[in-house]
């Protein structure tokens, strides 16, 4: 699964867009400094996700939307087309073909 399909999964899942969970993660605090831990257990106990999907989002709240160019294009199962998330939503999504 590629980076962009584990966000795009949360979004399915909680209804929040990334960027929407990002807005909330900072009105609790939550930030680029902030540890992986007490974002996993915010995002367990309110929305159900698990630790793969969680950690994406604590990846763009903590780092932003750019990602490795290691697997953009590679053709893999876990390859990305782009370095840059998508992080408004799977509605609005540019082509990704």
């Amino acid at each position: 699964m590629s980076f962009q399909a584990y966000l795009d999964a949360v979004e399915t899942k909680t209804g929040l867009t990334p960027r929407q969970l990002i807005a909330l993660a900072t009105e609790r605090g939550f930030g680029p400094d902030t540890k992986a831990t007490p974002t996993l257990a915010w995002l367990a106990e309110d929305d159900g996700l698990g630790r793969g999907h969680g950690l994406a989002i604590v990846h763009v709240i903590t780092k932003g939307p750019q990602i490795s160019a290691k697997h953009v294009g590679s053709g893999g199962t876990h390859a990305d087309v782009s370095d840059t998330l998508w992080l408004d939503g799977q509605a609005t999504a540019p082509s990704r073909t």
